[in-house]
C-alpha cells in the first residue's frame, strides 16, 4: 500500500510540475510574445563573437565593444589570420580579455580551417570551438539554426529553481529538466523568457516578485507569502 500511496503522490506532482509549466508559458506567450537575445548581430559568426565575448560581461559592454571589433575583423578569415595580441585592444574593457582574445582566434582558425568558415549548426561541432562550451553553443544552435535546445546561464538556473519549473544543482540537470519541461517549438523562446525575466525582474538578491506576472505559479513567492501571512 505504501509503495502505491508514494506512486500515486509522485504522478501528483507530475500532474502539477506539467500544469506549471503550462500556465508559465501561457503567460509568457500572452505577454512576451517576442523574446529575443539582446546582443547585437548580423550573421551567426558575429553572434558566436558576442556570445563568447559575453560570458560574465553584461550584454551591454560587449555591444559596445562588437562594432569596432567586428569592422576591423569581419570574418572567420580576417580573424583567424590575426594574433590574440592584436585582438587583445578591441576587447580589453570585458571580462577576461586575454583569454577571451586567445579563444576567438583560435575559434575563427578552427571555423576557417574545419568548417570552411561556416559556424557549424550542431551543438556537438559548435562544442569543438575554442571558447565554447555547452551554453554557448545552445545559445547559438537555439537562435541561429533554431535548434529546440535551452541553454543554462545563470539567469535561466535561478529562475528555473525559484519558480520550480527545475530542482536541479547543476546547469545540466536544470537544463535536461526544461528540455523536458517546455515542448520543443518553445524551447528557443523559453530560453529568452527565462533569461529576460532574471535579468529585469526575478533579480539574485531583491527579486522583483510584487511586479513579476508568473509569481501565482512561482514556488519561491509562494513561500515567502506564506511566512508573511503566519
Amino acid at each position: 500500500m505504501h509503495g502505491d500511496s508514494v506512486f500515486l503522490f509522485n504522478d501528483k506532482m507530475k500532474a502539477r510540475l506539467k500544469k506549471k509549466y503550462a500556465d508559465i508559458t501561457t503567460w509568457f506567450e500572452e505577454n512576451v510574445p517576442v523574446a529575443e537575445s539582446e546582443l547585437n548581430f548580423d550573421s551567426p559568426f558575429q553572434l558566436i563573437v558576442a556570445v563568447i565575448l559575453s560570458a560574465q560581461c553584461t550584454d551591454k559592454r560587449v555591444n559596445m565593444v562588437t562594432p569596432a571589433l567586428l569592422q576591423r575583423f569581419p570574418t572567420p578569415e580576417a580573424m583567424a589570420q590575426a594574433t590574440p595580441e592584436e585582438i587583445y585592444p578591441y576587447i580589453k574593457s570585458v571580462s577576461y580579455p586575454n583569454n577571451k582574445a586567445a579563444h576567438l582566434h583560435g575559434m575563427a582558425k578552427r571555423l576557417v580551417e574545419v568548417y570552411g568558415g561556416r559556424v557549424p549548426d550542431t551543438v556537438e561541432e559548435l562544442q569543438t570551438l575554442p571558447g565554447v562550451g555547452r551554453k554557448t553553443a545552445n545559445v547559438v544552435a537555439s537562435i541561429v539554426y533554431d535548434r529546440p535546445v535551452i541553454a543554462v546561464d545563470t539567469h535561466v538556473f535561478r529562475v528555473a529553481r525559484r519558480t520550480g519549473l527545475s530542482d536541479g544543482d547543476t546547469p545540466l540537470a536544470v537544463e535536461k529538466q526544461l528540455t523536458e519541461g517546455f515542448a520543443a517549438p518553445l524551447r528557443p523562446r523559453a530560453h529568452h523568457w527565462l533569461i529576460l525575466h532574471g535579468r529585469y525582474v526575478c533579480l539574485a538578491r531583491t527579486p522583483r516578485c510584487q511586479d513579476c506576472g508568473i509569481a501565482p505559479w512561482c514556488d519561491f513567492h509562494i513561500k515567502e507569502t506564506k511566512k508573511l501571512t503566519k
